[in-house]
């Protein structure tokens, strides 16, 4: 099958990127597939966070309420059924159950999966998303891949594997790294020095958008997962109140990370 991205150097980053002339789309030349080990998971989070992924349980259930309620204003979680791609330990499968939605999971962690399944009861399978033998045979109203599709080689597979999983009108909940926000757009300096190695693919929202469309993925939301004027190093940091500088924010999506819904077409 012949790829639907045309991607040539970067006109700036040439020994970075190859950018797709249709989408926008980018892909990082200089990404490298790693081994995620169990122990991956925690020592990258807490490498960020300063604690651990089961010490941030309070927070990351609360992140995922606010999840699950923006899913809400296109989808009445009663009776729907929900998948996601790289589970964690399972809080936000967790929250979704409590909302109505029946619940399954797919986490690389075996310990990751463990843990849903034993302390929380949840239907999670521990595994990669390209291996066949565990993926699933049925379809989902939502699937959702928060932090989990920029670590893929192979974008178009990923991406023909979740619409398999879509029903017709279901949704497709993505959270993702941006190109469009302050890092960057005004700073690309710190955005190489701290690129993940393990990222392939980098997004705006707009060539998230049309890549989905491809797929028969029309979005509806698209939202700044949070605000950081004092990462902007052009005028908007500079000049901006905090209000204003969120103002613009939420009108034309400008963030370091974004949440994105799109509803495949019936």
């Amino acid at each position: 099958m012949s790829s639907i991205l045309e991607l040539e150097p970067h006109p700036e980053y040439p020994e970075a990127y190859m950018v797709c002339r249709r989408t926008g789309v980018h892909f990082y030349k200089l990404a490298k597939e790693r081994d995620y080990e169990d122990s991956y998971f925690q020592e990258e989070y807490k490498n960020q966070y300063k604690k651990t992924y089961y010490e941030d349980e309070p927070q990351l259930r609360n992140l995922a309420k606010a999840r699950l309620e923006m899913m809400s204003a296109f989808q009445d979680p009663k009776g729907k059924t929900l998948f996601e791609i790289g589970s964690a330990a399972g809080f936000f499968l967790s929250e979704a159950e409590k909302k109505g939605y029946k619940v399954k999971g797919l986490e690389l962690s075996s310990t990751e999966a463990e843990y849903s399944k034993n302390k929380l009861g949840l239907d999670v399978v521990s595994g990669s998303f390209l291996d066949d033998s565990i993926f699933p045979k049925e379809t989902f109203d939502a699937v959702c891949a928060f932090f989990v599709i920029e670590h893929f080689p192979n974008a178009e597979l990923v991406l023909e594997r979740i619409n398999k999983l879509l029903k017709p009108g279901g949704l497709l909940f993505l959270g993702l790294p941006s190109l469009n926000g302050p890092s960057f757009q005004t700073n690309p300096e710190e955005w190489f020095r701290t690129h993940p190695s393990d990222h392939f693919w980098d997004y705006s929202p707009d060539s998230l958008k049309k890549m989905l469309k491809m797929y028969g993925l029309v979005t509806v939301y698209r939202k700044p997962m949070s605000y950081h004027p004092n990462r902007d190093k052009g005028w908007k940091g500079k000049y901006l109140t905090h209000r204003l500088f969120v103002r613009f924010a939420n009108l034309s999506c400008y963030a370091d990370t974004f949440h994105s819904i799109a509803i495949k077409k019936i």
